[in-house]
């Protein structure tokens, strides 16, 4: 089917614009409230069927769906509708000005355009006429930037769907696994003193510095062991470490923060206990050696973790994906290991989905001081969501 009859390049554009226009980041009152309103009056403008579900507050989630007949599988188009915040950017960040191909603005890449092209793509497959065996869900979603409050809730409440394709930026790749994400903070503790006299005192950075050394001896030699074919290696990172109040005082605390990325076989339980195993050498060894462990407030979800995502590649829509990239490529798409944390994670882990990460745009240009969308990838990828749905649901 020539689904490109069904749709001008125009709309997806406009749509796009539109959605940048309105601010949906954490700081906006009211949040996503604004542009999943937004959202629901476009489907309702043009005949398409569309539920706001309330998450938190004003917020809402918007569930879109194409109905076929009832006799074949299910496929979900999910998008995110909020945003990083726009502070400390380069251009107008809600102008949605189009230059040199690009749209700019906050949003556009990460990930709006792609909510764009699911719509419209949805809205072509409508006007076609087409009759699909099973139904197209196009699941708007607020909170992926936070807590991915929007796709929790949507697991929770028992949406069905037989497979889904989350839009992250993806430059015509796709992805089926990424890591599980976990951040911890280490407490040190240890007894103030005179920096004159250090050896009446217990010093909380000296405690953090044996504690680095022992994870860097005895840990990262196993997590560079263990590699995933499609979600790359475990590996974890030192972010931050403040300690002490001021040169001449020994430290009493000190505080370590780290980025924990696991794989298939781990757990956040297993993770967690290999630093319990670190800690309790260093106690064994050193009676003053005191520290605990706290899972981070500012990655916690409300109910679930940050799981690792995983789509077993012999799955009919990893095929329906590397069809319909294929055909629009003209060779082979590549598979990419390099993901951050997405909400296709939710969707596999726990709601039990096969997932698959593709959309219009490069992550190169995500989160970033002049934050753009190329205008071909929006057109392109309403006619590549379409091909997946034709190819799954059909």
């Amino acid at each position: 089917m020539e689904i490109e009859r069904f749709f001008t390049q125009d709309e997806v554009v406009k749509l796009t614009q539109d959605l940048i226009r309105i601010p949906s980041h954490k700081d906006t009152p009211g949040r996503e409230k604004e542009v999943s309103e937004f959202i629901y009056q476009f489907c309702y403008n043009n005949e398409i069927e569309a539920e706001l579900k309330r998450v938190d507050g004003d917020r809402k989630n918007v569930y879109i769906r194409l109905s076929g007949n009832g006799t074949g599988p299910t496929l979900m188009l999910n998008g995110h509708t909020d945003t990083v915040p726009p502070y400390n950017m380069s251009i107008p960040p809600f102008n949605a000005e189009i230059r040199d191909g690009f749209i700019w603005g906050r949003g556009g890449n990460d990930m709006k355009g792609a909510v764009a092209s699911m719509i419209i793509a949805l809205l072509a497959l409508k006007r076609s006429k087409v009759q699909l065996s099973g139904d197209v869900i196009v699941a708007c979603v607020v909170g992926e930037e936070e807590k991915s409050e929007g796709t929790e809730e949507l697991v929770l409440s028992g949406i069905k769907a037989d497979a889904a394709i989350v839009g992250e930026p993806s430059n015509y790749e796709y992805a089926i696994g990424h890591r599980g994400l976990e951040w911890i903070e280490f407490i040190f503790h240890g007894k103030a003193a005179h920096g004159g006299v250090p050896n009446e005192g217990i010093n909380a950075i000296s405690k953090a510095a044996d504690f680095i050394k022992l994870v860097e001896k005895e840990l990262y030699p196993k997590l560079e062991k263990r590699f995933n074919e499609y979600m790359g290696p475990s590996v974890m990172n030192f972010g931050q470490i403040e300690g002490g109040t001021q040169p001449s005082t020994v430290a009493d605390t000190c505080s370590l923060k780290i980025d924990r990325r696991y794989i298939v076989g781990e757990t956040v339980e297993t993770v967690i206990d290999e630093f319990h195993e670190i800690i309790n050498k260093l106690q064994a060894r050193d009676p003053d050696f005191k520290a605990e462990i706290i899972r981070m407030e500012s990655n916690l979800m409300n109910r679930f973790d940050h799981m690792y995502h995983y789509t077993a590649p012999k799955e009919k829509i990893v095929k329906s994906v590397k069809n319909a990239l294929f055909n629009h490529l003209k060779v082979e798409p590549m598979v990419t290991r390099k993901r951050g944390w997405t909400d296709a994670a939710t969707l596999s882990y726990y709601g039990k989905i096969p997932t698959v990460i593709t959309g219009p745009g490069n992550l190169s240009y995500s989160h970033t001081k002049d934050e753009r969308i190329p205008i071909v990838d929006l057109y392109n990828y309403v006619k590549i969501y379409a091909d997946i749905a034709l190819d799954f649901c059909r």
